[in-house]
């Protein structure tokens, strides 16, 4: 999109907020957990037992005293993020509930069971990606009744979300946040203008989402899919909670606070996206030993050499190329690998004279 329409979609989204008639509640509740206007309150939303054990999920609310939405913040979908982990712990608690207009809820630690365990991708209780088991099931595994308390106690009760990840345990990751296109044409230019309040420079378009609220596979998508603009953001590599990371996390939120204005203030808009128009996850066919030949952000022609795969005793059993020319978003700077899983992420971006 070029600048000048860039700039009308946020002239227009602000105009749109402006008339928006939000009310707000004399207390709002989450689960069990219910703050009153001007208050912040943290406690646990319960996952009860089912076929496997039970576990809980770390939240805040801070209900402001002037009406305004109700944004969601959801970090630790993946356990091994630890940067924005680190920056939900943080920014709570300088966040005044006297100068939000409108409601916060920060998600702390959506998957508990990975974070606790150290668990790249993984629940380790089920063995599922939650990230991929969204909406969810009350009679499902630990999983898939974390994505259903998540859907049915913070996803409703939201008008918009903001889900933040980073790169797993695994994973050298510059940063950059997904977009998605839902073929909705207004929640997806108000994700557009969440995606560049946020700040990464790097916004990939994602067209590969499923329209099907009941299969929206990711919890940024099960709120699109109901309606609520939402991104997904990635912050920070192999599970590092340096201050650079945390820090971006931070300001990024902050930035979109200010952009709904639920807080006082500018946000601080990406002027210069890069749009990735298209992009591919490249997967092991095999479990072995990975060796990487590229680094994050690095530059790449069709048919570059991403890393090349052992067995376990050392004897080379394949190669990975660059399907086509781009930027890696990311690869795996670890060496086990297992067969189906991602060995590097590349994204092509999109040049003025393609639009």
């Amino acid at each position: 999109m070029k600048h000048a329409q860039v700039s009308v979609v946020i002239i227009l989204f602000v105009l749109s907020l402006a008339v928006t008639a939000w009310a707000q509640p004399a207390s709002f509740t989450v689960g069990s957990i219910t703050a009153q206007p001007g208050e912040r309150v943290s406690g646990f939303l319960e996952v009860p037992a089912g076929v496997d054990a039970g576990t809980r999920i770390p939240i805040t609310i801070i209900h402001g005293q002037q009406p305004g939405p109700v944004l969601a913040v959801v970090a630790g979908v993946h356990g091994y993020e630890y940067a924005p982990v680190v920056a939900l712990q943080r920014l709570p608690a300088w966040l005044s509930p006297q100068e939000i207009s409108g409601t916060v809820i920060f998600v702390h630690i959506a998957n508990l069971p990975s974070f606790l365990h150290r668990t790249i991708y993984y629940n380790p209780l089920d063995g599922k990606n939650l990230n991929r088991v969204f909406p969810g099931k009350a009679d499902g595994t630990q999983s898939e009744r974390i994505a259903y308390v998540l859907m049915q106690e913070v996803i409703a009760r939201a008008d918009f979300l903001v889900d933040l990840h980073g790169g797993d345990g695994n994973e050298a990751l510059r940063p950059y946040t997904y977009w998605v296109n839902s073929g909705n044409a207004a929640v997806d230019a108000q994700s557009q203008q969440l995606a560049l309040a946020f700040g990464h420079d790097h916004i990939v378009i994602d067209t590969s989402r499923p329209n099907d609220p009941a299969r929206a596979v990711t919890c940024a998508n099960t709120a699109i899919t109901r309606g609520k603009p939402a991104i997904t953001t990635e912050t920070g590599l192999l599970g590092s909670s340096e201050e650079r990371w945390v820090a971006q996390v931070e300001r990024g939120v902050v930035s979109v606070l200010r952009h709904l204005r639920l807080l006082p203030g500018e946000p601080t808009r990406v002027e210069h996206p890069l749009w990735i128009d298209r992009w591919e996850v490249i997967r092991s066919e095999v479990a072995g030993i990975f060796y990487p030949q590229v680094e994050k952000n690095q530059s790449v022609a069709r048919g570059t050499l991403l890393g090349t795969l052992t067995d376990f005793f050392g004897k080379k059993i394949g190669e990975v190329r660059a399907p086509f020319a781009g930027v890696v978003l990311y690869v795996v700077a670890t060496p086990p690998v297992s067969a189906g899983e991602p060995l590097a992420m590349i994204g092509h971006i999109r040049v003025e004279s393609e639009k």
